[in-house]
């Protein structure tokens, strides 16, 4: 006769008793976002009946490049956030306890901040005559004047600073949740620490990665300050499209289309983090 596991019993016992306490918070987040999602949707197809908004922005060159830049951008800016997380993250896993908890308040000290004025700084940073190129003038003797913002580095810049936090935490969780006494026994096998990462550290730690770098996809393909400040007129993200024909060409009917579409993209990268996360969660229990 097989038993079920006591921490799994209590893992959904507790989740049952907190259900009456966040099914009203939980009901009321749902309606605010489900009343303006559904009045896009309906907006997007003019009534509800026709596709006329949709086939117009896919025939469009604008959208086309918007979705590129937006697809390809996302990536970088995902991927250079996991690797620069990682190595906080790995940092942290090897601090003591107390250490790690002072060293965390620097990892969130972005999310205090206002992404409008951290934008608004990096423009004074990375400047044509920013903290940057004024250091490299200094250093090197001679005038540098490298082009930093208004392009494709000063979005990446930018949705780096905001999206590595994202991915510190799931890597870290994965990092301090591997056993100790592997890394022991693979230094009496005779293992160098390259190996030891290689073989131990990264592969137990693929889940924290994964769900950082879903996470990160899903914030990086909504960004709209980070492009509309630090990026120039080729890094048009499909957040920036939106805006462009609400507030300029006033076609509400394609901004919806636009919408609805970043939505599916968003959703395409949540519902994978999501089930990963439960997993997780299922997992630890």
């Amino acid at each position: 006769m097989l038993l079920k596991p006591r921490g799994n019993v209590v893992a959904t016992n507790a989740a049952r008793n907190a259900g009456p306490f966040i099914a009203p918070a939980a009901i009321l987040s749902l309606l605010v976002a489900l009343v303006p999602l559904v009045f896009i949707f309906y907006t997007s197809t003019v009534g509800g009946t026709s596709t006329e908004a949709f086939v117009s922005i896919l025939e469009s060159n604008l959208f086309r490049r918007a979705i590129k830049t937006t697809v390809i951008v996302s990536l970088l800016a995902s991927l250079i956030s996991l690797v620069l997380g990682y190595i906080v993250a790995l940092h942290l896993a090897r601090q003591s306890a107390r250490r790690r908890a002072a060293l965390m308040v620097l990892v969130l000290l972005p999310f205090w901040t206002s992404i409008l004025v951290k934008s608004y700084a990096f423009t004074i940073i990375l400047g044509r005559e920013g903290l940057v190129n004024s250091f490299l003038s200094w250093m090197t003797g001679a005038e540098v004047a490298l082009r930093l913002i208004f392009n494709r580095i000063g979005v990446i810049v930018g949705m780096t600073n905001y999206l590595t936090p994202l991915v510190v935490f799931p890597v870290l969780a994965s990092l301090l949740a591997i056993d100790p006494a592997l890394y022991r026994a693979a230094e009496v096998m005779g293992a160098k620490p390259g190996r030891i990462f290689l073989t131990v550290t990264l592969p137990l730690s693929a889940p924290g990665i994964l769900a950082g770098v879903l996470s990160a996809a899903v914030m990086s393909l909504g960004f709209f300050i980070v492009p509309a400040l630090l990026g120039g007129r080729q890094d048009l993200m499909l957040a920036n499209l939106v805006d462009f024909y609400t507030r300029e060409v006033l076609d509400w009917n394609v901004a919806s289309a636009v919408g609805v579409i970043l939505f599916v993209m968003v959703a395409v990268f949540a519902v994978p983090a999501m089930l990963l996360r439960r997993r997780q969660q299922q997992g630890a229990h």
